[in-house]
């Protein structure tokens, strides 16, 4: 899976939408949608990061 599909699902196991994930990570909503439509790829570790930070604070819903 690559991430750009791997973000929608972290996304979507959060139960927020893509402006509320955007503030929550607190990076812009338009490089948030950018990454999401594959206008632009985002770091992996940010990936990684990400997944880290919602594991750790039980916001995923596995």
């Amino acid at each position: 899976m690559e991430d750009r599909e791997r973000l929608i699902q972290l996304k979507e196991s959060s139960g927020m939408n893509w402006k509320e994930f955007a503030e929550y990570f607190e990076i812009p909503y338009r490089t948030m949608q950018d990454w999401e439509h594959g206008k632009r790829t985002m770091p992996h570790y940010l990936l990684r990061l990400m997944e880290y930070k919602m594991r750790m604070e039980r916001l995923a819903k596995s």
